[in-house]
């Protein structure tokens, strides 16, 4: 019997996971499938952090540039076609080498976790953080205790994005959000590697990474995106980089207060990724300024971290 088995490359932004999957191609037949939130948007290049022309040329990548900045693009989405992706993969004798940093879609896809049939409501949205911004986080997350209590206390108040979704999910099936947590075990194996640095070190390597991005040209792509009709209330254009730029655009911000923020706010974003990744018990960790592709690769191949996948 063939075992399928997926290669999972995760952890915080800016620790090189690109890179490293880029040199491991040289060592084994992988096929790059982008679990990348952000990377799924067309235009969204120098924010996004994404592959380069070149690089995508020279190693297969999947689940990038699959849906306009105005498109609804959910997990279940991401799911089935990464699920299609890796069979078409598989199907050349290749490896799918799943790559990147958003959480959720590594738990839907190698955990099975059920995932909702819910659409994000904009306008809910928009209200719900109208209410946060003018009674605090505090406010949702006393709504969410009402409703789901359980997600409540799960979910951190101060990440008002997830709360916001938790009490989205439960109005629209009257079913609670915490309730869709269960999980059936995925048809294939999972072999589990990341990469991390400590946190002083990488806040230096996320601050080059936004030097890099404004010099290359980041303000000069949000006006392109804005020029092409996407409204900046759209949730790409409200994520990091694309709401800084906006702001710099829009006069409310000066240059400097626009990069100083973009800095603080992806610093934050890797923490929460460190937190979400850090527990589980099936990451090997390699750090990023010493690691050996090859060593990584055999790590993968062996199989010695896929662990119990439930």
């Amino acid at each position: 019997m063939i075992v399928r088995r997926v290669w999972c490359l995760v952890g915080p932004t800016a620790t090189g996971k690109t890179a490293l999957a880029i040199a491991m191609a040289n060592e084994a037949p992988i096929e790059v499938v982008s679990a990348d939130s952000r990377m799924i948007y067309r235009w969204m290049d120098i924010g996004t952090a994404k592959p380069s022309v070149t690089e995508r040329a020279n190693v297969a990548h999947h689940l990038i540039d699959c849906a306009d900045p105005d498109e609804p693009f959910t997990v279940v989405d991401w799911v089935a076609r990464a699920r299609a992706a890796m069979e078409r993969i598989w199907a050349r004798g290749r490896q799918p080498l799943v790559v990147g940093g958003t959480g959720l879609y590594f738990r839907a896809l190698c955990d099975g976790l059920e995932i909702p049939p819910v659409p994000p409501d904009e306008d809910l949205r928009n209200a719900l953080e109208e209410r946060a911004t003018r009674e605090g986080w505090q406010a949702l997350q006393a709504e969410l205790h009402l409703i789901d209590p359980a997600s409540a206390s799960r979910i951190e108040g101060r990440n008002v994005r997830r709360v916001i979704r938790a009490i989205e999910v439960t109005r629209a099936t009257g079913r609670p959000f915490s309730a869709w947590q269960q999980r059936l075990a995925p048809p294939f194996e999972v072999s589990w590697a990341g990469l991390d640095l400590p946190r002083d070190v990488l806040d230096v390597t996320i601050d080059a990474r936004v030097s890099g991005q404004v010099k290359a040209g980041l303000r000069q792509e949000v006006r392109g995106l804005l020029d092409r009709g996407y409204s900046r209330s759209l949730p790409p254009m409200r994520g990091l980089a694309y709401r800084e730029m906006v702001e710099l655009i829009d006069a409310a911000t000066t240059p400097d207060e626009a990069v100083h923020r973009y800095r603080a706010v992806t610093r934050q974003y890797a923490r929460r990724q460190q937190s979400w990744f850090r527990p589980d018990p099936r990451i090997t960790w390699f750090d990023p300024r010493t690691v050996d592709p090859r060593e990584v690769v055999a790590h993968l191949a062996d199989g010695q971290s896929q662990g119990d996948q439930g």
